[in-house]
This record gives C-alpha cells, sequence and structure tokens, in this order.
C-alpha cells in the first residue's frame, strides 16, 4: 500500500499522510485502475440500490 500510494502521490493524483487519503484526480486514479474498477463499481451500484430507498 505505502509503496503505490507513493507512486500515485508522487504523480500528484493523491495526497498521502498518516494513513489518510486525498484523492486530487479521481478520472486520472480511475484510468490507471485496472478494469476491475468498473465492474466492482457498478456491481456494488447495483447491489446498493436494492438495499436503499431511493431518494425523490
Amino acid at each position: 500500500m505505502t509503496e503505490a500510494a507513493g507512486r500515485l502521490s508522487r504523480e500528484g493524483l493523491i495526497e498521502y499522510r498518516r494513513g489518510r487519503i486525498t484523492v486530487f484526480d479521481r478520472p486520472a486514479l480511475e484510468r490507471r485502475a485496472c478494469e476491475c474498477y468498473g465492474v466492482v463499481r457498478r456491481e456494488y451500484d447495483r447491489l446498493l440500490s436494492r438495499t436503499l430507498p431511493l431518494r425523490r
């Protein structure tokens, strides 16, 4: 984790300090992730939408 966070920090995508992560460029961070990020995100959204009432 520390190595990956350091690399992303040097690229200006995140800031990592004392276990806290601040994301500066989410679209770029998502592009750096493997294709499984999109799969996991869609499944998470699908499952979460079933458990929470929709706001209107």
